[in-house]
């Protein structure tokens, strides 16, 4: 790993993330009441860090129930590659560059499978939070399976290999 990338790791207290890259929750509201949902109580809001680096460049297709929202904070550029549900992909980009069309900020809906990659710079790294709403829980979060999504979204196969796990 990076010097700059580990200095974060180790800095911000972070481990390795299923997904791939590395995360810390930072925030639970304790002090709200749990928000019932489907698949049980839920805290109304958590926040994690997320950092990907040169090492770990990839989040891998994965599905939310909860609404996030996303927050640029340093580093290189991260793009994001979103499918909805009718099959419909979104790429956007998350950075500092906002003149080019980089966002700080991007809302990712319940229900939309989600992957993000480095985009290669001089920083090595590039580092978000996310703000979930219910509270992000593991039980509401399914990693991309590649033949399945491949048989769901035959139109973005490649995509989907790139961004899966085999």
């Amino acid at each position: 790993m990076g010097l700059k990338s580990e200095a974060l790791v180790t800095a911000l207290n972070l481990e390795p993330h299923v997904e791939g890259g590395y995360y810390r929750r930072t925030f639970q509201a304790d002090q709200q009441p749990l928000v019932e949902t489907a698949n049980g109580p839920r805290y109304l809001m958590t926040s994690i860090y997320y950092l990907l680096t040169t090492e770990s460049p990839i989040g891998q297709f994965h599905w939310n129930r909860s609404d996030i929202v996303h927050y640029y904070h340093l580093g290189d550029a991260i793009e994001y590659s979103l499918i909805y549900p009718d099959g419909k992909l979104e790429t956007v980009v998350m950075g500092s560059n906002v003149i080019a069309g980089e966002l700080l900020q991007l809302h990712v809906p319940g229900g939309v499978w989600k992957a993000s990659r480095l985009v290669t710079g001089s920083a090595g790294f590039g580092l978000i939070s996310e703000a979930v709403s219910p509270g992000f829980d593991f039980a509401d979060m399914q990693m991309g399976d590649r033949q399945m999504l491949g048989e769901q979204f035959p139109q973005h196969s490649k995509l989907i290999e790139q961004l899966t796990r085999g």
